[in-house]
């Protein structure tokens, strides 16, 4: 099986590379050349566009940072749909609304190719590792086709239902990281500046009801004052902006959404879009005049 990879970031590139790990012939492209050439010195074919990259490929992986750059590897003039050949597999771990991979979808399915919308769950470490959540929608042959590649990257890939339904999986997901992830700041500053020694607040915490993966996550990158991993403040702003506006389109109400939409937009003024999540706990400290430590 011949496979290409679009998207070489800090989630692409390790996914990538797993591929490359378990045999599979990989061509890559990247809109950065550096990391393409990274991997062509390791044994990948380096292709110049995505319609190259379709071209020569069985299965085509993208992981891109944003809706309008996924739209535009997909849909553009020399993008992976026009390019692409009846029976291929497009596989999209990007993390966009349902109504993108629907509509990507249909598009591919008018040239007889299939798409996937496969968002994945993890951040670097589990990518590094091969240990990914990907969460898949679209049809069940074609994801039983590119199954063994999904688990060369990951431990636990689903089929969780038809075109879209991995998107929507995927921003259940981001809601509750995202509002998790403001609580748990805000809980801990409010816990130190009170008194609490924050090592016990994660200990305790962590075998109470106030349990969650992203303050057992963020107290430790604190308290390390380790502010430059994998999840971004500021994908994680475009994430929330993806989930309020489908919220709005579906009128349900996501009131706690907005507020951490609001947050971490915040975050983003005070310039910490290219930092981790748990950097939300720097102006939240400041304001309360208390260091974590």
């Amino acid at each position: 099986m011949r496979v290409g990879f679009i998207g070489l970031g800090k989630m692409g590139k390790p996914m990538a590379l797993n591929l490359m790990k378990k045999g599979f012939a990989l061509t890559a492209h990247n809109r950065s050349r550096a990391v393409v050439e990274e991997l062509a010195r390791m044994g990948a074919t380096a292709a110049a566009s995505p319609g190259e990259v379709a071209s020569v490929t069985d299965v085509v992986l993208t992981c891109l940072p944003t809706p309008e750059s996924v739209e535009a590897v997909y849909l553009g003039p020399d993008g992976l749909i026009a390019s692409a050949r009846p029976g291929q597999i497009l596989v999209d771990h990007s993390t966009v609304s349902p109504t993108t991979s629907r509509r990507l979808f249909a598009a591919a399915g008018e040239k007889g190719v299939h798409f996937l919308d496969a968002p994945v769950s993890g951040g670097v470490p589990r990518a590094e590792a091969g240990t990914l959540t990907i969460m898949v929608g679209g049809e069940a042959e074609a994801f039983s086709q590119v199954k063994p590649l999904l688990d060369a990257m990951g431990d636990k890939v689903v089929l969780v239902g038809g075109s879209g339904a991995g998107s929507v999986v995927k921003l259940v997901n981001q809601l509750l990281t995202g509002v998790h992830t403001a609580a748990a700041v805000e809980a801990l500053v409010f816990g130190v500046k009170a008194g609490a020694d924050p090592r016990v607040l994660l200990d305790i915490i962590s075998t109470s009801f106030g349990a969650s993966a992203m303050f057992s996550r963020t107290v430790p990158l604190v308290l390390e004052r380790s502010f430059d991993s994998g999840a971004n403040v500021g994908i994680l702003s475009k994430d929330l902006g993806l989930i309020t506006r489908l919220g709005k389109e579906l009128s349900t109400r996501l009131l706690l959404g907005a507020v951490a939409e609001q947050l971490f937009d915040e975050g983003k003024a005070l310039g910490l879009a290219d930092r981790d999540m748990a950097s939300l706990v720097l102006p939240l400290e400041r304001i309360a005049g208390v260091e974590v430590r």
